[in-house]
């Protein structure tokens, strides 16, 4: 009974890799959506550098924590 279920749990799995290697193929975007776009990031940026906003502002009006934007901002450097 064991060897069928492993057996089993195997075909599973390589149905699932193939499903997602034909959806990458398809230019599907696998994942959870980000947050915030690259405009989003560019105008938090924008405010920012000018000293209009603080990073714990701009995350309070954009409706984020305050570690997403200060990451993203980071990361689009």
């Amino acid at each position: 009974m064991g060897a069928l279920a492993e057996f089993e749990r195997a075909l599973i799995s390589e149905r699932t890799r193939a499903g997602v290697a034909a959806a990458r193929i398809r230019g599907s975007k696998l994942g959870r959506p980000k947050r915030l776009g690259s405009r989003d990031v560019e105008a938090a940026r924008a405010l920012l550098t000018s000293g209009a906003a603080t990073i714990s502002e701009l995350a309070r009006q954009m409706d984020i924590p305050r570690p997403t934007l200060a990451r993203a901002i980071k990361a689009n450097v």
